[in-house]
């Protein structure tokens, strides 16, 4: 691990495989559903963000790269630099997801960021808010906010006589 790395197992367990090379400010979340598996030779690059989901061996994570709750890549993948790997989405072995582009779905599909209406056309139905916060989807014109703010407010609330050493 290089300098910045936070690796967080508050929340899920965090498991590294051997050989794997974590780099700068890059950030490596487990998840209650879903623990943060990285296989061998798996190289995370600089300000990365991974939550929650499981990585095979030998992949290349770029600069950048998102990987989000409950996704699978597959052994020797790349996801190149800024590429999402979206909630719940699985990546076949030998995959590449190219630069700034989104991988949604499993069957997953690699689109380009411009094309917003293909990426929430199978993002929808992931339904991040339910996976992720446990929360419905809400009402056309009201927000999700109030109810996310509040859960984590209570789950930070358990940090409140923390002190600092």
């Amino acid at each position: 691990m290089l300098f910045g790395a936070v690796l967080t197992a508050e929340g899920g367990p965090v498991e590294l495989g051997e050989g794997g090379i974590v780099m700068e400010n890059a950030v490596l979340r487990g998840t209650r559903r879903d623990p943060l598996v990285l296989g061998r030779q798996v190289l995370v690059g600089p300000t990365s963000y991974l939550t929650g989901c499981r990585v095979e061996d030998e992949v290349f994570l770029a600069t950048g790269s998102r990987v989000f709750n409950g996704a699978r890549i597959g052994t020797r993948s790349e996801v190149r630099i800024n590429g999402v790997v979206h909630l719940r989405t699985v990546l076949p072995a030998g995959s590449t997801v190219p630069i700034g582009w989104v991988a949604v779905g499993d069957p997953v599909r690699i689109l380009p960021p411009e094309d917003h209406d293909g990426i929430w056309a199978v993002q929808k139905d992931l339904d991040f808010p339910g996976y992720v916060f446990g929360l419905d989807r809400p009402a056309g014109g009201e927000s999700l906010m109030p109810a996310v703010s509040e859960r984590f407010g209570r789950a930070l609330g358990r940090h409140s006589d923390d002190r600092q050493i």
